[in-house]
Formats: structure tokens, sequence, C-alpha cells
């Protein structure tokens, strides 16, 4: 008989911003393996008394992969800790397929990605009515290949809120596929390095023209979120649409209009 393995959003470094089921989980666990190089370890403390804790930030995925499966052969509950959210480039199908063959039970719990806390950490929003309603969630070819047809320069072409993962040291590469798909050169760009991390969250503003300098000048090398975002700096507008939703002249099905 098995336990389960369950993958749990730890969040974007906060540990208070785990969600309260992923928590009851961590506080029931027999084994929990967290990602130490991007997980707050803080997200560990509510641990039971002689939980098995290992960091995974030295080991393969094969080996990853077989802790989990020998924790699952002694403990009803097992705690993987993702960062952000398991769904977003978190390595959760490789690690649920060997887990798959050997027959032990996943479960996912979702987390807080690193691009809302971002964005709250700013004070932003991705969305404003006839502005943008769309986001979309990418990276910059690295040494891991984009999918043809999701290189930057075609996504940016669309003018939506742009949430970049994983490409600060690559910021060059952003500012050509701006610049190649027509976003002018005081277009407002965010950075935010460890975001709702205590103590250690950084917010650097800027525009296509000098955010890379700007980083370089803060010294912001890793974990960091790129929101490039025709939204960007909506708070101080003196016009802005506002949500018909909240209209005193749209009807709904809670609320009739009264103008």
């Amino acid at each position: 008989m098995s336990g389960t393995v369950w993958f749990v959003g730890a969040g974007p470094g906060d540990s208070e911003l785990l969600t309260v089921k992923g928590r009851a989980l961590i506080e029931r666990a027999g084994a929990i393996l967290f990602a130490g190089s991007l997980v707050n370890e803080a997200a560990t403390r509510w641990a039971p008394p002689g939980c098995v804790i290992a960091d995974s930030k030295e080991m393969t995925l094969p080996q990853m992969a077989a802790w989990l499966i020998a924790q699952a052969g002694a403990h009803e509950t097992v705690v993987r800790l993702q960062t952000g959210d398991p769904a977003l480039y978190g390595a959760l199908i490789e690690l649920v397929q060997p887990l798959d063959a050997a027959g032990v039970p996943v479960r996912v719990v979702p987390g807080v990605s690193s691009a809302m806390a971002s964005a709250a950490a700013a004070v932003e929003s991705f969305t404003l009515p006839e502005v943008t309603q769309s986001v979309i969630f990418t990276r910059v070819e690295g040494r891991t290949p984009m999918p043809p047809g999701e290189d930057l320069a075609s996504l940016a072409a669309h003018r939506t809120t742009l949430c970049i993962f994983l490409s600060i040291t690559l910021l060059h590469k952003v500012e050509a596929g701006l610049r190649a798909a027509g976003w002018p050169e005081d277009a407002p760009i965010v950075v935010v390095h460890k975001a709702s991390w205590p103590g250690e969250e950084r917010i650097v503003r800027g525009t296509l023209s000098d955010i890379k300098q700007r980083c370089r000048d803060a010294g912001i090398v890793s974990q960091a979120m790129i929101i490039a975002s025709p939204t960007l700096g909506a708070r101080h507008w003196p016009d802005l649409v506002k949500s018909k939703l909240y209209d005193p002249g749209f009807t709904h099905r809670f609320r009739k209009a009264s103008a």
C-alpha cells in the first residue's frame, strides 16, 4: 500500500502565501521534499516532529523521483513543495510520470505564482477595461528552446500583458523581442526580484529603453519576474475606463441599474 505524493505550490517566497490546504498537508506530512534553490525553507516550519525533510537542489530528476517513491512506501502523506504554482515551469509531469509507473498516487495543490506576487508587490493590474483583457505567461529562449510560433516577438505583437519568467539574464533578448513587435522605447516595464520574500523583495521600474541598465545597476541577476504591459502605471492615470460591473447604469442579476 502506497502513500500519496502531494505536489504543493509553495508560493512565490513568503511562507504565509501557502494555501490553507497546502499548510494542512505540511502539518501532517511524513516526508517533505522542497526545492531549496527557489522555495523558502520557512515553508517547512509547520512540519510535524519526526517528519523527513530533504532539499532537492542538488538532486537529479531520477534521484528526486526515487526519493518520493521510497518515502511514499513509508508514509501516508508525502509532500513535494514546488515554487509558485506546480503547473508553471515546475517539471510537474516529468516527476509525475515515474510515480505513475511505480503505482504511487499523485495529487496537486495549486499555489500563488510569482507573476501574481509581482503584480501585487508593484500594485499593478494585468487587465484593464479597453486596455487589455489578456495575459501571456512566457519566457525567452535560453538553453531551453521555444516551440515554433512562441518567440517573444510573435507573442508581444498582441500588445497584451506579458509576464516573462526565467529571463532576467536574457534581458537583451526581451528588449529585442519587444522592439521587433513594435513596442515603443518608452513602453513601461516592471521587474520584481524575489517577489514577496521577506526583506529581499526589490522592484525596479523602467522603460524598454533603460530597464536593462536599471536592473544591472541594481544587481538583479536571478529570481526576477519581468512584466511588460500597457496597463503599467495605471493608478496614476488621470482618465481610466471603469468596469461595467460596478457602473450605476449597468444592470446585472444582482443589481438593477440606478441611472
